[in-house]
């Protein structure tokens, strides 16, 4: 497991849809990026986790799964080179 408070990703420029700031607590986006910048893939499944670990090598891009404590589901997508970190709901994409 991924050590918490420690820098894995680096997530370049992070933008935020219109949605997804319009829907989601500030405080819950920041949670979510400390928690992808730091390895923590959140409610992702087996497979997507296990292809986020393999990319930290390749140098693919990363998706996580978090929600809000008022169970809203949102995405922290970082691209392949490091350069952009999206937060976006499911149906932004």
């Amino acid at each position: 497991m991924i050590q918490q408070n420690r820098t894995v990703v680096s997530l370049g420029m992070v933008l935020v849809t219109t949605n997804a700031l319009s829907q989601l607590p500030q405080y819950d986006i920041q949670r979510a990026l400390a928690r992808h910048r730091s390895g923590d893939w959140g409610d992702c499944c087996l497979a997507d986790a296990d292809a986020n670990d393999a990319a930290l090598q390749t140098g693919d891009r990363l998706l996580s799964v978090y929600h809000t404590a008022d169970g809203i589901k949102f995405w922290v997508l970082t691209v392949a080179d490091r350069s952009v970190t999206n937060v976006l709901l499911p149906e932004d994409y």
